[in-house]
Protein backbone atom coordinates (compact mmCIF):
# COMPACT_ATOMS: atom_id res chain seq x y z
CA UNK A 1 0.00 0.00 0.00
CA UNK A 2 1.67 3.15 -0.81
CA UNK A 3 1.24 6.63 0.45
CA UNK A 4 1.21 10.51 -1.46
CA UNK A 5 2.87 13.25 0.36
CA UNK A 6 0.15 16.18 1.15
CA UNK A 7 2.78 18.38 3.02
CA UNK A 8 6.67 18.31 3.43
CA UNK A 9 9.23 20.85 4.77
CA UNK A 10 7.71 20.10 8.28
CA UNK A 11 9.68 20.45 10.90
CA UNK A 12 8.50 17.73 13.01
CA UNK A 13 4.66 17.07 13.00
CA UNK A 14 2.43 15.49 15.29
CA UNK A 15 -1.06 15.50 16.98
CA UNK A 16 -3.26 15.09 13.82
CA UNK A 17 -7.03 15.94 14.07
CA UNK A 18 -9.34 15.91 11.23
CA UNK A 19 -11.96 18.48 11.52
CA UNK A 20 -14.61 20.68 9.44
CA UNK A 21 -12.57 19.27 6.08
CA UNK A 22 -9.38 20.04 7.68
CA UNK A 23 -6.21 18.43 8.81
CA UNK A 24 -5.48 20.03 12.02
CA UNK A 25 -1.90 19.09 13.48
CA UNK A 26 1.24 20.65 15.87
CA UNK A 27 4.78 21.27 14.36
CA UNK A 28 6.05 20.60 17.40
CA UNK A 29 9.83 21.74 16.65
CA UNK A 30 8.60 24.99 14.90
CA UNK A 31 6.25 25.76 17.99
CA UNK A 32 3.27 26.11 15.35
CA UNK A 33 -0.47 24.98 15.05
CA UNK A 34 -1.29 24.60 11.80
CA UNK A 35 -4.05 23.16 9.38
CA UNK A 36 -4.29 21.86 6.06
CA UNK A 37 -6.95 21.22 3.50
CA UNK A 38 -6.64 17.91 0.86
CA UNK A 39 -5.36 20.21 -1.98
CA UNK A 40 -2.10 20.62 0.42
CA UNK A 41 -3.13 24.20 1.50
CA UNK A 42 -1.80 24.99 4.87
CA UNK A 43 -3.15 28.08 7.45
CA UNK A 44 -1.24 28.83 10.32
CA UNK A 45 -3.65 28.67 13.33
CA UNK A 46 -1.36 29.19 16.26
CA UNK A 47 2.24 30.08 18.00
CA UNK A 48 2.76 27.93 20.70
CA UNK A 49 6.41 28.72 22.41
CA UNK A 50 7.39 25.71 24.89
CA UNK A 51 6.10 23.63 21.95
CA UNK A 52 2.74 22.44 20.64
CA UNK A 53 1.34 19.10 20.79
CA UNK A 54 -2.01 17.41 21.52
CA UNK A 55 -4.82 18.89 19.75
CA UNK A 56 -8.99 19.00 20.66
CA UNK A 57 -11.81 20.92 21.04
CA UNK A 58 -14.46 21.39 23.68
CA UNK A 59 -18.18 21.00 23.08
CA UNK A 60 -18.23 24.45 22.23
CA UNK A 61 -15.50 24.34 19.87
CA UNK A 62 -13.03 26.22 21.68
CA UNK A 63 -9.81 24.55 20.59
CA UNK A 64 -7.20 23.01 23.23
CA UNK A 65 -3.58 22.59 22.37
CA UNK A 66 -1.32 20.62 24.89
CA UNK A 67 1.59 22.77 25.44
CA UNK A 68 5.21 20.78 26.41
CA UNK A 69 6.81 23.10 28.48
CA UNK A 70 5.66 24.64 31.08
CA UNK A 71 2.96 21.91 30.91
CA UNK A 72 -0.41 22.97 30.29
CA UNK A 73 -3.39 22.60 28.17
CA UNK A 74 -4.29 26.13 26.38
CA UNK A 75 -7.32 27.06 24.96
CA UNK A 76 -7.51 29.14 21.44
CA UNK A 77 -9.39 31.97 21.35
CA UNK A 78 -11.65 33.19 18.13
CA UNK A 79 -9.69 36.68 17.94
CA UNK A 80 -6.30 34.04 17.98
CA UNK A 81 -5.22 34.45 21.61
CA UNK A 82 -3.96 31.81 23.69
CA UNK A 83 -5.48 31.54 27.32
CA UNK A 84 -4.40 29.23 30.30
CA UNK A 85 -7.30 26.18 30.42
CA UNK A 86 -5.36 24.11 32.94
CA UNK A 87 -1.73 24.32 34.51
CA UNK A 88 -0.81 20.64 33.97
CA UNK A 89 3.15 21.29 35.84
CA UNK A 90 1.90 20.49 39.82
CA UNK A 91 1.10 17.41 38.84
CA UNK A 92 3.72 16.82 35.51
CA UNK A 93 6.72 15.23 36.31
CA UNK A 94 7.84 15.80 32.33
CA UNK A 95 6.87 17.42 29.41
CA UNK A 96 3.02 16.99 28.19
CA UNK A 97 2.49 15.69 25.11
CA UNK A 98 -0.46 14.09 23.48
CA UNK A 99 -4.33 14.31 24.03
CA UNK A 100 -7.60 13.36 23.49
CA UNK A 101 -11.05 15.37 24.44
CA UNK A 102 -13.82 13.12 24.87
CA UNK A 103 -17.48 14.86 24.11
CA UNK A 104 -18.21 16.23 27.35
CA UNK A 105 -14.95 18.47 27.10
CA UNK A 106 -13.31 16.04 29.51
CA UNK A 107 -9.24 16.39 28.23
CA UNK A 108 -7.04 13.02 28.97
CA UNK A 109 -3.27 13.88 28.81
CA UNK A 110 0.16 11.90 28.76
CA UNK A 111 3.41 13.20 30.35
CA UNK A 112 5.97 11.91 29.05
CA UNK A 113 10.36 11.76 30.07
CA UNK A 114 11.30 12.99 26.83
CA UNK A 115 14.97 12.98 27.84
CA UNK A 116 14.60 9.27 28.22
CA UNK A 117 14.21 8.49 25.35
CA UNK A 118 18.14 8.29 24.68
CA UNK A 119 18.94 5.58 27.71
CA UNK A 120 16.09 3.25 25.79
CA UNK A 121 14.06 3.34 29.35
CA UNK A 122 12.16 6.59 30.37
CA UNK A 123 10.83 7.16 33.74
CA UNK A 124 7.10 5.76 33.93
CA UNK A 125 4.72 9.20 34.19
CA UNK A 126 1.78 10.70 34.20
CA UNK A 127 -1.88 10.38 32.32
CA UNK A 128 -3.88 13.12 33.65
CA UNK A 129 -7.52 14.06 33.39
CA UNK A 130 -8.60 17.61 32.87
CA UNK A 131 -12.13 18.66 33.51
CA UNK A 132 -14.13 21.17 31.59
CA UNK A 133 -13.50 23.81 34.36
CA UNK A 134 -9.75 23.51 34.18
CA UNK A 135 -9.72 20.97 37.05
CA UNK A 136 -6.53 18.57 36.98
CA UNK A 137 -5.99 14.88 38.43
CA UNK A 138 -3.87 11.53 37.72
CA UNK A 139 -5.56 9.19 36.38
CA UNK A 140 -2.14 6.82 36.40
CA UNK A 141 1.05 7.96 37.62
CA UNK A 142 2.88 4.87 36.28
CA UNK A 143 2.27 5.05 32.80
CA UNK A 144 4.87 3.80 30.55
CA UNK A 145 5.58 6.89 28.20
CA UNK A 146 1.50 7.53 27.60
CA UNK A 147 1.24 8.70 23.98
CA UNK A 148 -1.70 8.36 21.63
CA UNK A 149 -4.83 8.29 23.04
CA UNK A 150 -8.77 7.56 22.02
CA UNK A 151 -12.40 7.38 22.78
CA UNK A 152 -14.11 4.98 21.54
CA UNK A 153 -18.05 6.42 19.99
CA UNK A 154 -19.72 4.85 22.78
CA UNK A 155 -17.51 6.86 25.47
CA UNK A 156 -17.33 4.16 27.64
CA UNK A 157 -13.56 3.49 26.61
CA UNK A 158 -10.62 5.97 26.56
CA UNK A 159 -7.06 3.94 24.75
CA UNK A 160 -3.59 5.15 25.34
CA UNK A 161 -0.85 3.67 23.59
CA UNK A 162 2.37 3.10 25.86
CA UNK A 163 5.13 3.95 23.78
CA UNK A 164 7.62 1.88 26.02
CA UNK A 165 5.17 -0.59 27.31
CA UNK A 166 4.87 -2.20 23.42
CA UNK A 167 0.95 -1.96 23.06
CA UNK A 168 -2.25 -0.18 23.68
CA UNK A 169 -3.72 0.42 27.53
CA UNK A 170 -7.44 1.12 28.15
CA UNK A 171 -9.51 2.37 30.67
CA UNK A 172 -13.27 2.31 31.89
CA UNK A 173 -15.00 5.83 31.53
CA UNK A 174 -18.70 5.54 33.71
CA UNK A 175 -19.63 8.84 33.94
CA UNK A 176 -17.54 10.86 35.95
CA UNK A 177 -15.67 7.25 37.33
CA UNK A 178 -12.43 6.11 35.52
CA UNK A 179 -11.18 2.39 35.97
CA UNK A 180 -8.18 0.95 36.41
CA UNK A 181 -5.52 0.36 33.68
CA UNK A 182 -5.77 -2.54 31.44
CA UNK A 183 -4.09 -4.37 28.89
CA UNK A 184 -5.85 -3.67 25.78
CA UNK A 185 -3.44 -5.22 22.49
CA UNK A 186 0.39 -6.05 23.32
CA UNK A 187 2.57 -6.16 20.10
CA UNK A 188 6.00 -7.56 20.82
CA UNK A 189 8.85 -5.24 19.66
CA UNK A 190 6.62 -1.72 18.92
CA UNK A 191 6.77 1.16 20.12
CA UNK A 192 3.36 2.65 19.60
CA UNK A 193 3.32 6.71 19.30
CA UNK A 194 -0.10 8.31 17.79
CA UNK A 195 -3.23 6.39 17.53
CA UNK A 196 -6.69 6.75 16.02
CA UNK A 197 -9.53 4.09 16.13
CA UNK A 198 -11.79 2.72 13.46
CA UNK A 199 -14.99 2.15 12.75
CA UNK A 200 -14.90 -1.88 13.38
CA UNK A 201 -12.63 -0.97 16.30
CA UNK A 202 -9.54 -1.58 15.61
CA UNK A 203 -6.50 0.84 16.25
CA UNK A 204 -3.96 2.05 13.64
CA UNK A 205 -0.93 3.28 15.78
CA UNK A 206 2.19 5.24 14.26
CA UNK A 207 5.36 2.42 15.15
CA UNK A 208 8.61 5.28 14.58
CA UNK A 209 11.02 2.49 14.92
CA UNK A 210 9.51 0.04 12.02
CA UNK A 211 8.77 2.96 9.94
CA UNK A 212 5.24 2.15 9.65
CA UNK A 213 1.49 2.25 10.57
CA UNK A 214 0.12 -0.44 11.87
CA UNK A 215 -3.60 -1.56 12.67
CA UNK A 216 -4.44 -4.16 15.20
CA UNK A 217 -7.76 -5.23 17.02
CA UNK A 218 -7.97 -5.33 20.87
CA UNK A 219 -5.83 -8.66 22.27
CA UNK A 220 -3.18 -7.92 20.01
CA UNK A 221 -3.58 -9.27 16.35
CA UNK A 222 -2.23 -7.16 13.62
CA UNK A 223 -4.55 -6.62 10.47
CA UNK A 224 -2.87 -4.49 8.43
CA UNK A 225 0.45 -2.30 8.08
CA UNK A 226 1.44 0.80 6.03
CA UNK A 227 5.26 0.97 5.34
CA UNK A 228 6.82 4.57 5.45
CA UNK A 229 9.87 6.08 3.90
CA UNK A 230 11.26 7.40 7.23
CA UNK A 231 9.97 7.26 11.48
CA UNK A 232 6.26 7.23 11.53
CA UNK A 233 5.16 9.40 14.43
CA UNK A 234 1.50 9.93 14.48
CA UNK A 235 -1.40 9.01 12.26
CA UNK A 236 -5.49 9.65 12.06
CA UNK A 237 -8.20 8.57 9.96
CA UNK A 238 -10.07 11.59 8.00
CA UNK A 239 -11.00 13.56 5.03
CA UNK A 240 -14.68 13.46 2.97
CA UNK A 241 -15.53 9.65 4.30
CA UNK A 242 -13.21 9.04 6.93
CA UNK A 243 -11.15 6.66 4.50
CA UNK A 244 -7.85 8.90 4.56
CA UNK A 245 -5.09 7.64 6.54
CA UNK A 246 -2.76 10.84 7.39
CA UNK A 247 0.68 9.92 8.54
CA UNK A 248 3.00 11.84 10.65
CA UNK A 249 6.88 10.89 9.34
CA UNK A 250 10.51 12.36 10.18
CA UNK A 251 12.78 11.92 12.55
CA UNK A 252 13.31 12.32 16.06
CA UNK A 253 16.53 14.56 16.68
CA UNK A 254 17.18 17.79 18.40
CA UNK A 255 14.50 20.37 17.77
CA UNK A 256 17.22 22.58 16.16
CA UNK A 257 18.07 19.63 13.91
CA UNK A 258 14.42 19.34 13.03
CA UNK A 259 14.27 23.24 11.89
CA UNK A 260 17.16 22.95 9.97
CA UNK A 261 16.67 19.92 7.86
CA UNK A 262 12.50 20.32 7.86
CA UNK A 263 12.30 16.64 6.61
CA UNK A 264 9.02 16.51 8.41
CA UNK A 265 5.86 15.00 5.72
CA UNK A 266 2.21 14.35 5.91
CA UNK A 267 1.84 11.16 3.65
CA UNK A 268 -1.44 10.06 2.71
CA UNK A 269 -3.16 6.12 1.82
CA UNK A 270 -6.64 5.44 1.24
CA UNK A 271 -8.18 2.75 3.66
CA UNK A 272 -11.24 0.33 3.77
CA UNK A 273 -12.50 1.08 7.42
CA UNK A 274 -13.46 4.66 8.09
CA UNK A 275 -12.12 6.38 10.91
CA UNK A 276 -14.86 6.09 14.17
CA UNK A 277 -14.44 7.78 17.85
CA UNK A 278 -12.45 10.63 19.50
CA UNK A 279 -10.69 11.93 17.44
Amino acid sequence: MGTTVLVDGLAFAEGPRWRHGRLYFSDVAADEVLSVDMAGGLERVAEVEGGPSGLGWLPDGTMLIVRSEPAAVLALSLDGGLRTHADLSGLASFPANDMVVDSTGRAFVGCCDIAGIATGAPSVSELLCVLPDGTVSVVDAEMRFPNGSVVTPDGTTLIVAETFGQGLAAFALDGDAIGPKRAWATVAGSIPDGICLDAEGAVWFADPLSRAAVRVREGGEVLDRVETENGCFACTLGGDDGRTLFLLTGQLVAPEQNRKERIGQIETTLVEVPGAGSP
